[in-house]
């Protein structure tokens, strides 16, 4: 196994493995403070080559958003930001020897880019973010889709889109599957994604595909095994958005588990069949099983890592963890920090200053999760959610124009914490301009 290793004398050396949104925020920041001095040699380590912040994948499987306008690649993202970049996926961690295993980093056509290699380290931060958990469910790893990556995004776009020219094209009636999409998980994404696939499916059978009928022939049907939609947030959040997907046409299941993922539909525990062309699962979450086996590092029964309130693995003062794959205590709720995109932003700011006093030999502080509250983006209809901790005394209810505002906020949030204002700022207002001329959902 090649080594990367590091001279004598060199830098403070900082890894972090995953380049999602908390991992690319803190590797960015860290890059400019300590890269570009040579004080501390800051790497990256994922095994994609470009960053997509994840809460935008839905509008990626609708077709909705334009990619080129939102990714990010992590070798330009490095150079300007003085951090290194290092693709490969990590296979294992010797914390004796404070190494982090990479696995060979294989190209699209089976050759080898890249050979497994081992990467040394002083402060190791593991970013890897989490992945569907489908219960061990019969048939979903067969049948089903997922929502995990750029690629799934896409793979799921282009069967949609291939799904409403067949149907156009074939000369008999359409089978009872055909144009039906069912979604599993009611959560944030499936809800999202519904919403989303309303507005776009339309406008792909306006392109032209006049023998489809849109109202009649596409059926979205979305299926939550608890007994609203959006369970983890407030009840009235939770039936005002499932009037508007009904509104739309959504069938809406709560209360519904699935038993089976079928070639061509959905098998529920009480017996029903839902007849669907494309399944989407997007039902519950878990961190990658290899952390379960990162050299005696403490774990959860969902794989995450048990952290400290310094994010500090329990079992390792030089190894921390921070968003999804983290297991952080929350002690306000007697719980632990819920899986967000806000978790990780907030996390990555945190560990920024307290990387900086471990450095400088300082004792760690704990961080304290600040609940901002819940948004879900329901396309072109509406955003609903709630606003807490810091922002309001109690709730705050908020749905139509504010809340789209302040869904649109998160992920300015996470485009400065990468690029500046100066770029965002361009950025957006080119955006706007080519909005205008361009059409709204993309066919490739």
């Amino acid at each position: 196994m090649q080594i990367d290793k590091a001279t004598s004398g060199a830098p403070h050396r900082i890894v972090i493995v995953g380049g999602g949104a908390g991992g690319l925020e803190l590797a960015t920041r860290l890059g400019r403070k300590f890269g570009r001095r040579g004080t501390a040699e800051v790497t990256l380590i994922d095994s994609k080559r470009t960053h997509v912040w994840k809460p935008k994948l839905h509008e990626i499987a609708a077709g909705s958003m334009d990619l080129g306008d939102h990714e990010v690649p992590y070798l330009a993202q490095a150079h300007w930001h003085g951090f290194r970049f290092r693709i490969g996926r990590m296979t294992g961690l010797d914390r004796r020897a404070r190494e982090v295993h990479v696995a060979p980093f294989v190209d699209e056509d089976g050759k080898e880019v890249t050979p497994a290699r081992s990467f040394p380290y002083d402060t190791l931060v593991i970013a890897v973010g989490s992945q569907s958990n489908d219960f061990g469910t019969p048939g979903v790893r067969e049948h089903a889709l997922k929502l995990e990556t750029v690629a799934d995004a896409r793979r799921f776009h282009v069967r949609m889109v291939n799904a409403c020219v067949r149907a156009h094209a074939q000369p008999t009636p359409l089978r009872p599957e055909q144009l039906h999409v069912a979604i599993i998980g009611a959560g944030a994404t499936g809800v999202e994604l519904a919403a989303e696939l309303h507005h776009t499916t339309r406008e792909v059978v306006a392109y032209g595909l006049d023998r489809v009928d849109a109202d009649k022939d596409i059926r979205l049907v979305l299926i939550e095994a608890a007994p609203r939609v959006l369970p983890a947030l407030p009840e009235r959040l939770s039936q005002a958005t499932e009037r508007l997907l009904r509104t739309l046409g959504v069938d809406v299941h709560t209360d519904a588990r699935v038993a089976e993922v079928m070639a061509d539909g959905v098998r529920l525990a009480d017996g029903r069949v839902l007849p669907a062309e494309l399944v989407v699962w997007a039902a519950g979450v878990k961190a990658p099983d290899f952390l379960g086996e990162l050299d005696g590092l403490e774990t959860n029964r969902i794989n995450q890592l048990v952290v400290r309130p310094t994010l500090q693995t329990s079992a390792d003062d030089d190894i921390f963890a921070l968003g999804d794959c983290a297991a952080c205590p929350w002690p306000d709720k007697n719980g632990f920090v819920p899986p967000r995109a806000q978790a990780a932003h907030q996390q990555a700011a945190h560990l920024y200053q307290q990387l900086q006093r471990r450095i400088a030999g300082k004792p760690m502080r704990d961080y304290r999760y600040r609940d901002f509250g819940s948004l879900v983006s329901l396309g072109e209809f509406s955003t609903v959610g709630n606003m807490m901790g810091g922002l309001t005394r109690g709730d705050l209810f908020i749905e139509g124009w504010f809340a789209r505002l302040m869904y649109a906020s998160l992920y300015k949030m996470h485009e400065l914490a990468l690029h500046g204002w100066v770029k965002v700022t361009l950025d957006t207002l080119a955006r706007m301009i080519t909005r205008r001329t361009e059409p709204r959902v993309k066919l490739h």
